[in-house]
């Protein structure tokens, strides 16, 4: 009980702190100056689905094809930013919160400063994906759900991850444990246990040429 007081207060005294003592620098070089030098439209891919799904494949290629026609691109892929960036949080609802959270400002930064953002995250959560969007303009944000049925990619199960979740080494295990919410309206589906990499690859660009 007395943690979790303290807890509230210190979250209460870092909220006065940012409302009452952060003042936003206006800074003199611009998104659309970064964007010009770069000569591309600035975007936030962000690849959702379960895990063994495909997206970290997908979001490999698709920015080995980008990198190809000279655009300037950084991927934002769960388990690497989970080793680093995001260490400290586990696995319990409100942790891939938080999760989502910090990539969706990392990925807001990465659009401003002019790049292709291509973030493969699991993010399981409608609300949080729906935070990620709120952070950019309607034209730099596509949400792409990575579909494969759950007996598709405990079939893949390309980490082992499956088999130590049904067996309950692995606890909140998204698709298993964890609830999974599918996106309703994503601005691309890809069917993965349908199409190859390299289809789903080239959906991608053209949707990227359109935005």
């Amino acid at each position: 009980m007395l943690l979790t007081h303290h807890a509230d207060l210190a979250m209460k005294s870092r909220a006065r702190v940012s409302e009452d003592n952060l003042f936003p620098h206006v800074l003199p070089v611009t998104q659309v100056g970064r964007a010009a030098i770069k000569h591309q439209q600035p975007a936030c891919v962000w690849l959702t689905g379960l895990s063994g799904s495909g997206k970290s494949t997908i979001a490999g290629l698709l920015e080995l094809q980008l990198l190809g026609q000279g655009r300037h691109t950084y991927s934002l892929d769960g388990d690497n930013v989970r080793c680093g960036l995001n260490r400290d949080l586990g696995f319990t609802d409100a942790d891939r919160v938080e999760n989502i959270r910090r990539v969706a400002e990392v990925a807001r930064l990465m659009v401003d400063a002019g790049l292709i953002a291509i973030v493969s995250f699991i993010s399981p959560f409608r609300t949080e994906r729906a935070f990620a969007r709120s952070l950019f303009m309607p034209e730099e944000f596509m949400e792409v759900f990575v579909d494969a049925p759950i007996a598709e990619c405990i079939r893949r199960d390309p980490k082992g991850l499956y088999a130590k979740a049904i067996k309950g080494q692995i606890p909140n295990f998204t698709g298993i444990d964890s609830v999974y919410e599918a996106p309703e309206v994503p601005e691309v589906h890809l069917r993965t246990s349908e199409e190859s990499t390299r289809q789903c690859v080239e959906r991608l660009l053209v949707a990227l040429a359109k935005m």
